[in-house]
């Protein structure tokens, strides 16, 4: 293995957001290897394609790495860039995360035009989100909403937002600060509102697991504080049987030398939600995780779980 690498190719999907998120993970590796040749390859996935029905009933997340670890497998590319969230907890060889780079706002945001928050929506009004997750969560707390499906990359949901469609949305405040669009973010979701999904705000770098030059050269990439929390919500997922099918949510906090984790799992109805919290140090981030997901198996998840895989869904 060389000392520096000389031309690096990174694979990303086309979207705006995706585009600045592979730029940032150029500009980090130019910073570290300025004689370095770095260019993007851009794709488009099958979940980009798909926008006519929720990623639960297609194929879930993973529809927006399979072609990107094609490239990866074919040689055409070195790295992909990925918002964590995206990346399914289940990766198998050949296929492996070398880093997890420092996270960024984990909260989802209220983004309207009329109103400053979901308590000042009027009755019946619809609010758009593309997450079971969220969908559940604020069914909770607001069953006099409406909730309806919302696909697209970003500014096609802000469109959509902006034509009428919506009375509000419900996005990761990460993808609006990365593009600059802080501004239509009319309030922040509190966590204790809307738990986050596992990884929410982190990116995620995915290489071959035989390319020991790559782990390496990424490592200067990797923030510690935020792998320890991504490993603790991803062991969550992991152990739940992460999949889209399934409002899953799962939260992680540093203080000082202590990790907290949060999770929960939910009807998509938002008639029942469970949740569990465990804490302890942070060299035991996936056994924390793995902690939380038993309680939640043991306080009733596993039969909301058992159901939903299977198919069935109150809300239908």
């Amino acid at each position: 293995m060389s000392g520096t690498p000389s031309k690096l190719v990174i694979a990303t999907r086309a979207s705006r957001l995706a585009l600045w998120q592979a730029e940032h993970v150029r500009d980090r590796l130019q910073a570290v290897y300025p004689a370095c040749q770095i260019s993007l390859l851009t794709m488009t996935t099958r979940g980009d394609r798909i926008l006519d029905r929720s990623l639960s009933k297609v194929g879930g997340k993973g529809l927006f790495v399979k072609e990107l670890e094609t490239a990866l497998l074919d040689g055409r590319a070195d790295l992909a860039v990925h918002s964590l969230k995206d990346v399914p907890v289940d990766m198998h060889s050949p296929f492996a995360l070398a880093v997890i780079m420092e996270r960024d706002d984990p909260r989802d945001a209220f983004v309207c035009k009329d109103h400053a928050s979901l308590d000042d929506l009027p009755d019946g009004a619809v609010v758009g989100t593309s997450s079971l997750r969220r969908e559940a969560q604020i069914r909770e707390r607001y069953p006099r909403l409406r909730i309806q499906p919302l696909r697209g990359n970003l500014d096609t949901r802000l469109g959509k937002l902006d034509r009428g469609e919506y009375a509000a949305i419900i996005l990761a405040a990460a993808g609006l600060k990365r593009l600059g669009l802080q501004d239509r973010i009319r309030a922040y979701l509190p966590v204790e509102l809307s738990l986050p999904a596992a990884g929410q705000g982190a990116l995620g770098v995915e290489i071959l697991e035989s390319r020991d030059d790559m782990r390496a050269w990424l490592a200067p990439l990797a923030d510690p504080a935020t792998t320890a929390c991504a490993l603790a919500e991803r062991a969550v997922s992991r152990a739940l049987g992460g999949s889209c099918q399934v409002p899953l949510a799962a939260y992680a906090r540093l203080d000082g030398a202590s990790l907290q984790v949060r999770a929960l799992v939910a009807e998509p109805d938002g008639s029942r939600i469970l949740r569990a919290q465990a804490s302890g140090p942070v060299s035991a981030a996936e056994r924390l995780g793995e902690q939380a997901a038993r309680d939640l198996l043991g306080g009733g998840a596993r039969d909301i779980l058992a159901r939903l895989l299977a198919g069935g869904d109150p809300a239908s």
